[in-house]
């Protein structure tokens, strides 16, 4: 039997009007990709500003660091532990793990508390000359801001809105909405479906939009008009791929096994992550001092270095240090901007192997090569690249190095260096509501 009409447009409406699931949940995508953007930027500023901060007091007082960077390192990791564990490292491996299981995620990895301490504690992480990047933080926060618009709006959270949060997250903060969509693809969605392809588009589109109008259309370090003959890449895009995936690999595997190799070979650190972080902090501080160059993202010397400037052969090495020690102690913040400087540091080095190549090109193949050693993401590392130096010319090259290092990592780390640290975060999900 037919309804009447007046019930049938009272169905229709309640499944595909305003108040219907499929609209509320639209509605707090969007609403949602307009907040990312905000958020992104105020915590850019902030983190600017802090990291400016401690390079006055740093350059005013040599000593200072000395102290306050160890015992920032110790505060942070003890409030860190104290009242927001889900708040520790990166944030995008609590990302992957929230993708597996959205609705208990949502009051753990991805809550509101869990962003706001996120950007306190790395901002404070700044503060005090951690190596650290607000990138990776971006991706926790800005996944944990839509899944409090879908409460908001009463839209249950799935797994492709965290991953499109996540994505967004990372466009807003290096102003590179393509690489926040490769970055879906490769890093944070297992099965890629078309469906979140369309949502992570959607979000990035308004995030981006509302990023750019306010902080206007910026080259996160500057535009590289350089190209590359077909000869010359030939030859510097292996040699930096080989060295890149080595030494990237060599970082993953590091992250990955440090815990089991303090417990083995600092028995008296086991179980003291307050005391490990101390001297964590410690090192930080004792390289930071001795070569000033280390301090905070890397940002700077990594766009000198990319201008021309050269930069000392021991600054690649130094930033590797630095940027492991702060993320093995637990502080929060992340290792996409510290990674790229460390790959503009191994550029560097590469720069005197081939003097008749143009040398901010071959530091950009440094960079991509070492990045995606680290990350294993040849695709989000090329394309965040291009989109932070509009280096277009090089795009073939930079695939080529990235590649190579690609597959150079894996032989070095077998496992995936987010998914690997997103494993205790999963097991978290399993056995706390």
């Amino acid at each position: 039997m037919r309804l009447p009409l007046n019930r049938r447009w009272r169905v229709l409406l309640r499944r595909h009007g305003p108040a219907s699931a499929v609209w509320r949940r639209r509605i707090a995508m969007g609403t949602g990709a307009v907040s990312i953007g905000l958020a992104a930027l105020l915590f850019a500023r902030l983190a600017d500003a802090a990291s400016s901060l401690f390079g006055g007091m740093a350059r005013g007082h040599w000593w200072l660091p000395l102290v306050l960077t160890p015992a920032g390192f110790v505060l942070i990791v003890w409030l860190t532990r104290r009242i927001a564990p889900e708040a520790a490292g990166s944030g995008i491996p609590q990302v992957i793990a929230a993708a597996q299981d959205p609705a208990r995620a949502g009051r753990l990895l991805i809550s509101l508390k869990a962003a706001l301490l996120k950007g306190a504690f790395t901002v404070a992480a700044l503060l005090c000359g951690a190596s650290v990047g607000r990138e990776g933080p971006t991706v926790q926060i800005s996944a944990a801001i839509l899944n409090w618009h879908s409460r908001l709006f009463r839209a249950p959270i799935r797994a492709s809105m965290i991953i499109a949060g996540g994505a967004a997250g990372v466009a807003a903060a290096f102003n590179t909405p393509l690489a926040g969509v490769t970055f879906a693809i490769e890093e944070l969605a297992d099965a890629y479906e078309q469906r979140v392809a369309l949502l992570v588009m959607t979000t990035i589109l308004i995030a981006g939009i509302v990023s750019l109008g306010l902080a206007g259309d910026y080259v996160y370090f500057g535009a590289v008009g350089e190209t590359m003959k077909v000869g010359a890449a030939l030859q510097v895009a292996p040699v930096a791929g080989v060295l890149g995936g080595l030494s990237g690999g060599l970082f993953a595997r590091a992250m990955l096994g440090i815990g089991a190799a303090r417990d083995r070979w600092i028995p008296f650190l086991k179980g003291r992550p307050v005391a490990w972080a101390l001297l964590c902090g410690t090192i930080v501080a004792v390289v930071g001092v001795s070569t000033g160059l280390t301090w905070g993202t890397g940002y700077a010397p990594a766009r000198a270095i990319i201008d021309g400037t050269n930069a000392p052969y021991w600054f690649g090495p130094a930033k590797f240090a630095t940027t492991l020690a702060t993320a093995a102690s637990g502080l929060p913040g992340g290792i996409f901007a510290p990674s790229l400087a460390t790959g503009a540091g191994l550029g560097a080095l590469l720069r005197p192997m081939f003097p008749g190549d143009p040398g901010g090109a071959v530091v950009l193949l440094g960079m991509v090569a070492y990045f995606t050693g680290v990350v294993r993401a040849p695709l989000t590392a090329v394309i965040i690249i291009v989109e932070a130096t509009a280096s277009r010319g090089l795009i073939l090259p930079l695939f080529l190095a990235a590649l190579i290092a690609h597959a150079v990592s894996a032989l070095v780390c077998k496992e995936r260096l987010y998914h690997g640290l997103a494993r205790p975060w999963r097991t978290a999900l399993g056995t706390r509501t």
